[in-house]
């Protein structure tokens, strides 16, 4: 299933973690529409706001590359239970029209949500018209 294997390369991509202060590995996957996908993890920064999400990070790392809409983005962490994105990154998946998170359970096991799910009434491009 493809959830299974996003999760999985999430892992992987977290396996790459810099995080010497929290010692909290968080993967991401992002996928765009045409399939293409691309990995990030949260990098940490002593002065704690310099630092960056894996979400963050793997959107970027996309849009550099010059990706605008992003289809999905798969999240998950090596330490602890489940995780979720902050508000930050649900803004950043806002802003390229991310349809599908996927994140896992206390379990390891995938679950999907809608974008709009997790961050409902959100603030988008059309708002500023």
């Amino acid at each position: 299933m493809e959830a299974h294997r996003l999760i999985a390369d999430a892992r992987e991509a977290a396996a790459n973690s810099y995080s010497p202060y929290s010692h909290y590995r968080v993967g991401a996957v992002v996928v765009t529409p045409d399939g293409d996908e691309y990995r990030g993890c949260n990098i940490e920064n002593a002065a704690y706001g310099a630092s960056i999400c894996a979400e963050a990070n793997a959107i970027t790392t996309a849009a550099a590359h010059g990706v605008r809409q992003i289809d999905t983005v798969a999240v998950t962490c090596l330490d602890g239970d489940a995780c979720s994105p902050c508000g930050n990154c649900r803004q950043i998946m806002r802003e390229f029209n991310v349809r599908r998170v996927i994140l896992t359970d206390e379990a390891g096991e995938p679950v999907e949500y809608a974008l709009a799910d997790l961050l409902p009434r959100s603030f988008g491009p059309e708002d500023l018209k």
